[in-house]
This record gives structure tokens, sequence and C-alpha cells, in this order.
């Protein structure tokens, strides 16, 4: 099978190469892709940078090179209200923007809905239903926008307009966008790095994940591709 992995930062990227075999780099208008194999599958895998241009720019282009059967975006993401513990992981089976409004110009447009796209970017089904559930993995909601997010406040206007969100990002909403335009099936995997509004310094949350978590980060990916055909 044909995937692309996509990361945001150079952290998540470096924790992702020794994952594949026969390595080798190659660039596409100043991207690079560090192309291999995991089992019997091809691997393009990218860092796309951080943001939802970053994300959309990356994915078309990891798309219109590679031609990916699936778009696996992983990396960390701020847990929600409790619900994801910092080690937790997260899977996406939806995920929408958090910080898109286009009310003021079309009625019938939802907040976090880009006018002409659904509201809700739908996670590839057959391949979240091959992930195992437990205690530590959490289905749902992740919601994605432009922001840092850091303080209690910023959770509480997210979790008014989406109280079923699981977690918070800045790029999976941009790549499962432009996965739903190009008709890739693309699924969302991230740890949780911190909890906004839960601890008095998230910031050093995320900076402490980084040392104690690197072993954590990718198993699931890892698991996930020997269950794929």
């Amino acid at each position: 099978m044909r995937i692309g992995i996509i990361v945001a930062m150079n952290k998540e990227l470096e924790l992702l190469k020794p994952m594949l075999e026969n390595m080798r780099v190659s660039n596409s208008n100043g991207i690079n892709f560090y192309c291999g194999t995991v089992g019997n599958h091809k691997i393009a895998a990218m860092q796309c940078g951080v943001g939802k241009v970053n994300a959309a720019i990356g994915t078309v282009s990891m798309i219109d090179n590679y031609n990916p059967q699936l778009v696996i975006n992983t990396g960390v993401a701020g847990g929600v209200n409790h619900k994801a513990n910092v080690m937790d992981m997260v899977v996406g089976s939806q995920v929408c923007y958090h910080d898109v409004w286009c009310g003021g110009f079309d009625d019938s447009a939802q907040y976090g809905q880009v006018q002409g796209l659904p509201l809700y970017f739908e996670g590839a089904k057959n391949v979240i239903n091959m992930i195992d559930e437990d205690e530590h993995l959490h289905c749902g909601l992740i919601v994605s926008g432009d922001q840092f997010i850091y303080t209690k406040e910023q959770i509480n206007t997210i979790c008014k307009h989406f109280p079923e969100a699981v977690a918070v990002d800045m790029e999976s909403g941009a790549i499962a966008q432009t996965c739903y335009l190009r008709k890739t099936p693309f699924v969302s995997m991230r740890v949780i790095s911190d909890s906004p509004g839960a601890s008095h310094d998230n910031s050093q949350q995320y900076s402490d994940f980084w040392v104690d978590a690197p072993a954590h980060t990718l198993a699931m990916v890892r698991d996930l591709l020997k269950k794929l055909k």
C-alpha cells in the first residue's frame, strides 16, 4: 500500500524516520520527502510545517508526487477538558476547524464550516476500525486552528462551539480538507502533549513531553501499519 505520513515539526520527523527501511530523500519544490518501506508498504513521509497553510501545501505536494492510497497525519495535540490526558492517543473520527466563521456572508454556514464544504471531515472509517481502543486511546473530534491553545479561556471558547472535541491542533483540519478535495482517505492520529487550562504552565508540559515520551509517540502508527494490507 502507498501511504503518505505528514508531521508538522522536525521533532516529530526525527521520531518517524527510524521506522523507514531503505530510506532515501527526494526533493520537490523545496520540500524533502523521506521515502522507504515499512513491511510491504511504500511510505513517503514529510514535515509540512506548523499551521493550516503549510499543512495544505504539504498535503497537495504529497498527493501530487506520490498518489498515496492513505494519508496519515501524526504528531502532537492539546487535550480538551480533561477528556484525554498527556500521553493519551487521539484518533480523529472527525476533524473540523475551530477558527472559521463565514456566517456573516452565508447564513447557512455553521461555525467552523468553510463555504461549500462539510463542517466535519470524516476520518477513514475502515482504517480507524483497525485500531484497538483502550483507556488511553480516544476516538473523536479533533479541532484545528491557527492558534497555539494555552489558556482555559481559549478552551472554553472552543468547547462553546464544539463541546464534543477531544483534542486541538493546528494542521489536521487543513490536511483533512485537502484530502477531501483530492478524494484521498485520511486519518489523524495524535498524542496529547499538554492540557491547556489544566495546568498553570502547559508550555512546560509541552517541553517535558519531548523528554518523557519519544518511545510512545509513533507506537500506534507502527501498529496500524502492521494491520494494513
